[in-house]
């Protein structure tokens, strides 16, 4: 084994760098831990017969690609992962993915055709695949499909440290295809990207009311997930009480909606908790004047959509999670987002909006 090839599993494969925690995942995990991974992931490529198939290039030949992304476990992952997608615009790009993942590019303008069952998919049809990392399902599926194509990998042996995923993808794509952008033109073009149906787009409309500010409510995980939300709406209400709110989030959001709704039963409180699909609620957000959030899936749809929002994060500090082109106002923790208080969230609501006429002001 070439020790190279094993630095591949902690050093990003381009030459730029970019937020990440490295250091703090090499003291964490063992010598032995990484590398008996990394052998594990060598030793099944080589089972597959795909060890002479890895290229680093994508060339121009490389017409009719095959996207493999099984790694990103979450929406938002999958957004930032596929993010450098747009790089791809002048070629026909199919995606297999998770039937979770798979709803959110179902009007994508990048990818042709979404792939969720392998047997839909047409064998060994495919000029080149990109692989999102080299596990053992992604190579399983790849050379499943497309067993003698050649294939690139964004994440490829990297596997563990934290890392901004999307200036991750936006530097591998670039330096797949040549490094055709510079340095600083990645940072300006890397971004999320989400396309919404004519459908989807109909059903938000007919729906909202014309001047909102909606708020994400819920979470899977306890230290980002914001349990003051009460107390931020309280304090939005008291200074303009015409004000139209949006709730939004998914079932485990409905125990602090209907506590909200029962505290402004006169306000004029819109309550989508779990009624929406993710994409219809991505139109909402679409349309808010501002979106409060925490750092998740609805947070990255926001950014993608290019919408405001003010957004708490814990223990990822913000760097690691959005990009430049977001427009979003950062509170940070180290710990929980509940150490945010509700008045400092206010005060950045406060500082983007006019209160001259207590409404927040027009685009």
């Amino acid at each position: 084994m070439k020790m190279h090839q094993f630095s591949r599993t902690y050093k990003p494969p381009f030459k730029n760098s970019i937020p990440n925690y490295i250091d703090i995942h090499l003291k964490k995990v063992s010598l032995k831990k990484r590398l008996l991974k990394y052998l594990r992931r060598r030793l099944y490529i080589f089972i597959r017969d795909q060890n002479k198939l890895e290229v680093f290039e994508i060339l121009e030949e490389h017409k009719k690609i095959l996207w493999i992304n099984m790694s990103a476990p979450s929406l938002g992952d999958s957004l930032m992962d596929l993010s450098s997608r747009i790089l791809l615009k002048n070629r026909q790009v199919d995606l297999f993915t998770n039937k979770k993942n798979s709803q959110i590019y179902d009007s994508d303008l990048i990818f042709k055709n979404i792939y969720t069952n392998l047997k839909k998919v047409p064998k060994s049809n495919y000029d080149l695949v990109i692989i999102d990392s080299f596990s053992t399902r992604s190579m399983r599926i790849k050379s499943y499909l497309a067993k003698k194509t050649q294939y690139v990998g964004i994440f490829g042996y990297f596997n563990g440290p934290e890392i901004n995923r999307t200036l991750f993808s936006f530097f591998q794509m670039n330096s797949l295809l040549g490094d055709i952008y510079r340095e600083n033109e990645i940072k300006n073009l890397a971004k999320n990207s989400l396309n919404l149906s004519e459908k989807d787009e109909a059903i938000v409309n007919n729906i909202v009311p014309k001047n909102f500010i909606s708020f994400v409510l819920g979470g899977e995980w306890g230290y980002k997930t914001y349990e003051r939300w009460e107390e931020v709406i309280s304090k939005v209400v008291a200074n303009d009480k015409e004000i139209f709110i949006v709730l939004l989030g998914s079932k485990n959001a409905n125990d602090i909606s209907k506590k909200i709704l029962k505290k402004f039963p006169n306000h004029n409180i819109f309550n989508f908790i779990d009624k929406l699909s993710f994409n219809q609620t991505a139109g909402v957000i679409k349309k808010s004047k501002v979106v409060f959030c925490c750092d998740g899936g609805l947070m990255h749809a926001a950014n993608a959509l290019n919408t405001k929002n003010i957004t708490l994060f814990a223990r990822l500090a913000p760097e690691m999670l959005i990009t430049k082109k977001a427009d979003s106002i950062q509170l940070y923790d180290n710990e929980d987002v509940n150490n945010i208080s509700s008045d400092a969230v206010f005060l950045k609501y406060s500082e983007i909006s006019n209160f001259s006429d207590s409404h927040l002001l027009d685009e």
